[in-house]
């Protein structure tokens, strides 16, 4: 496949104290250098994005930039052998849509070295689909089985279940047979986390513990935790004994209040998940699963297809908590 020499793009800029989005014409001459360039079909809109689009220095230290940290297309050209033009590729994470022109943009040049070939079972818009949020859920729920948590231990937890990592976290955790209850505040998400498996659903008022008391009745054999912040702190004072809490997320906070007693007297752990860097090795293990024994049915009743220029709007509402499910981004026009 031949890559043209313009495409378009959502570029942010800072301009007179503030950050704009608009679609912009770019070169492959502004691309950065990479061994793969590749044409992006699909992208998806992830909670990260939103931040590096209103100029989030925690995310994205330079601007002018072309967010999106899911990109999925076919190789347009490659010098590293393991790829050929033609080949339908993802790239997720790493320093993509960080600091890496990302996949809202037509065409991305990377290294070879993020760049993975497209499972089996999936086509690209349904990597999109899951994307980091996808990833992200399937990289928890390994760890919590890796952990030792099984389903004949009791009830795991999901906060931010209506998120993109909740939502496939709660179908992944039913498909292995656990009795998952959802976090959500959006009353509208109930009838998708039924869907998805959830056979509880409680609110964020429910999921966060004001006594002040240091160790909590158990509930929980794991908990997969979206969020961060005091939700955070009140599921790993109820975990059960042995059990483990995974962490992705911080749009609750990024701190957290914590005492040693859930670790001393429970044997508790707390399960740091990171899928930026997570190994290649890992990362296509995880694929994999995602598309076949992890496959969520019914992807088409969770996601949402949009255009690129619906992405502006589309960002202001996954910072506002507006958005349940997925947003896939198709970069050309059909």
């Amino acid at each position: 496949m031949r890559a043209t020499e313009s495409f378009r793009a959502l570029v942010v800029r800072e301009e007179e104290g503030g950050y704009v989005r608009r679609l912009e014409e770019r070169q492959l001459a502004d691309l950065p250098a990479g061994e793969v360039l590749v044409r992006v079909s699909y992208s998806s809109l992830n909670y990260k994005d939103g931040l590096s689009a209103v100029g989030n220095r925690g995310v994205t230290r330079r601007y002018p930039h072309t967010p999106g940290v899911d990109a999925a297309g076919v190789v347009a050209e490659s010098r590293d052998p393991r790829f050929r033009p033609g080949d339908q590729v993802i790239v997720c994470c790493y320093d993509l849509g960080m600091n890496t022109p990302g996949g809202f943009g037509q065409y991305i040049r990377v290294p070879a070295a993020w760049v993975m070939q497209l499972p089996a079972g999936l086509t690209l818009r349904e990597s999109m689909v899951y994307g980091t949020g996808g990833f992200t859920a399937a990289n928890s729920v390994e760890r919590l089985l890796a952990h030792g948590v099984r389903p004949e231990q009791g009830k795991v937890l999901v906060t931010g279940a209506s998120g993109g990592v909740g939502c496939f976290s709660v179908a992944i955790l039913a498909r292995e047979g656990f009795k998952v209850t959802a976090v959500s505040g959006k009353e509208s998400a109930r009838e998708l986390l039924t869907s998805l498996g959830a056979t509880e659903i409680i609110g964020r008022e429910q999921a966060v513990d004001t006594s002040g008391r240091m160790i909590l009745k158990g509930k929980w054999a794991g908990v997969v935790d979206t969020v961060g912040g005091e939700i955070l702190s009140t599921a790993l004072k109820s975990t059960r004994y042995g059990g483990a809490v995974t962490c992705c997320g911080n749009v609750a906070g990024p701190e957290f209040s914590a005492n040693v007693f859930p670790f001393i007297l429970r044997g508790i752990a707390l399960l740091g998940i990171d899928s930026a860097e997570c190994a290649m090795a890992r990362r296509e293990l995880l694929w994999a699963k995602l598309a076949n024994d992890w496959q969520v049915p019914g992807l088409a009743e969770i996601t949402t297809e949009i255009g690129l220029e619906e992405l502006d709007g589309a960002i202001g509402r996954i910072l506002k908590g507006q958005v349940q499910g997925r947003l896939v981004v198709r970069l050309w026009d059909r």
